[in-house]
């Protein structure tokens, strides 16, 4: 399941970011503006939502803007055509279109600065999240290093007890079975000499000696 991060763009954002975007052009205000008042509306700075709608929001409303672009041309136009008769008036909207005009650009050369500082910082976090983890697999990876060494050490040092169990056994069940052959020697001897000593009669002579009766 992939996570969601906190400052996640949702579709309502967005939603709100368009609309608010779109009326600012056809009202002939500048985008910095309307960054600023979706900013305000959901708690995002003014360069982030900036950096939303030209990297993100903006193809998807390729159409809209254009139509809204010719709505503001349209208004700019029917102003013009009932303010020709006022000279003073004109020349005061025309002025007021032309720093309009000024300041929209300005806004967006210093929200293109912005979205490219704010990315600049991202990447360099991101790097070093990317080092910090690096040398923590590192540092896990000497430790197993490590461990697998002792271990094989351990492994072998077991393994030469075991060999040396194993050949005292050996050992000891070999003198086991000599002295179980000395046994049953001894006791067929003693049986042999029992059957001899059964084969002789003895009989007492008038000294009291035992005198052997062939």
């Amino acid at each position: 399941m992939t996570a969601v991060r906190q400052d996640a763009w949702s579709p309502d954002d967005d939603m709100i970011l368009a609309e608010v975007t779109l009326r600012h052009i056809r009202d002939g205000s500048t985008q910095l503006a309307a960054f600023e008042e979706v900013g305000e509306r959901i708690g995002r700075t003014s360069a982030a939502c900036g950096f939303r709608w030209n990297s993100c929001v903006r193809k998807r409303y390729e159409e809209a803007i254009q139509l809204a672009k010719q709505q503001r041309q349209k208004r700019n136009y029917m102003k013009k055509q009932s303010a020709s008769a006022v000279p003073h008036v004109s020349a005061v909207v025309l002025d007021t279109e032309d720093r309009s005009y000024k300041s929209e650009i300005a806004g967006e050369e210093t929200l293109t600065m912005d979205a490219v500082i704010r990315f600049l910082r991202q990447w360099r976090n991101a790097y070093q999240d990317l080092n910090r983890q690096i040398k923590t697999l590192e540092k896990e990876l000497k430790e197993k290093d490590e461990e697998m060494f002792d271990l094989r050490v351990e492994n072998e040092r077991l393994t030469r007890e075991v060999n040396n169990v194993q050949t005292d056994y050996r050992s000891v069940n070999d003198d086991y079975k000599t002295l179980i052959q000395i046994m049953d020697r001894a006791r067929r001897l003693a049986v042999l000499n029992e059957e001899e000593d059964t084969k002789h009669r003895f009989k007492m002579d008038a000294n009291g000696n035992l005198e052997r009766i062939e």
